[in-house]
């Protein structure tokens, strides 16, 4: 009984890792996206709502993600391609609307605390629903299907929970550094202090340049994920060009190869995030003003 039970264990970790291996650049992305969720936050609060961001994110992968994907991997599998051009398509709106704002443009109405905890927690769990059924779905199409049903759930499971643990860790680890360098400051050793200094003076570079990453990976993932999905329902056009493009650069190397494809995704996902950047501001703007009470 042991050792069955050792061997199952076994081809669960195995099967697991070898999965996880191939969602490394979403989960990446995934690290560096979240970030922007607690910018701006009471120093006290930064670690409560990465805490609730990521409860969020188990819920997401165990009560919606794991469940839908298997249930559909089995008796519909043509649905998953149009979820995934859906949730890209978000990403893609989500992230040209951060690159407008740079410019100036604010889509956030009057009155609205885009500090306000609650609306933090809810949007940065709804990004990370679209993120995790990447690398859920990801970790699924590479395990064998011969596994059975129960191998399979344990694989996923598996991966959730250290993914989970590995880019919640990571932001946690990011958000509180800060901390980190004041207590330094403090230290009596000279060589410390001056080391604290450099890492609290270094903070708000590094969160502009987290800012700045989290988006490009919005528009990276979300292009990629509607031109690949595009590919598998009805349109080969985009996908066929991003061929083209990754073709023409091949013989410079495996490295410009990876930036020509990635560039390509995210000028494609700005490209389309800011059509529908547009179609949401002209629905806001008919809408009728809300009449204040005299």
């Amino acid at each position: 009984m042991s050792v069955g039970l050792l061997a199952v264990v076994d081809d669960i970790l195995s099967a697991a890792l070898k999965a996880s291996a191939k969602t490394a650049g979403v989960v990446i992305d995934d690290a560096a996206v979240t970030p922007q969720y607690v910018q701006g936050l009471a120093p006290a609060r930064e670690l409560p709502v990465v805490g609730r961001i990521a409860l969020g994110s188990l819920f997401n992968k165990f009560v919606i993600i794991i469940p839908v994907a298997l249930l559909l991997s089995s008796f519909a599998p043509w649905v998953l391609p149009w979820l995934l051009v859906i949730g890209g398509t978000y990403l893609c709106f989500e992230g040209a609307e951060k690159v407008a704002e740079w410019f100036g443009h604010h889509h956030v109405s009057a009155g609205d605390d885009s500090r306000d905890e609650r609306k933090l927690v809810f949007g940065a769990i709804r990004t990370d629903l679209i993120l995790s059924t990447e690398i859920m779905l990801i970790a699924l199409a590479s395990l064998d299907p011969d596994m059975g049903f129960w191998l399979t759930l344990g694989a996923l499971a598996l991966i959730a929970l250290g993914m989970t643990a590995l880019v919640y860790g990571a932001v946690a680890l990011l958000v509180k550094i800060d901390d980190v360098g004041l207590r330094l400051m403090e230290h009596p050793s000279q060589g410390l202090r001056r080391f604290g200094d450099g890492i609290v003076r270094s903070m708000p570079a590094v969160f502009r340049t987290i800012g700045i990453v989290g988006t490009v990976a919005m528009l990276w993932v979300g292009g990629h994920l509607v031109i690949a999905n595009l590919a598998e329902t009805f349109w080969h056009g985009p996908y066929d060009l991003l061929h083209v493009i990754t073709h023409a650069v091949e013989p410079a190397g495996p490295v410009v190869e990876w930036f020509a494809d990635t560039a390509s995704s995210a000028v494609f996902g700005l490209a389309l995030g800011a059509i529908v950047v547009l179609v949401v501001t002209g629905i806001r703007r008919l809408r009728p003003a809300p009449t204040t009470a005299h």
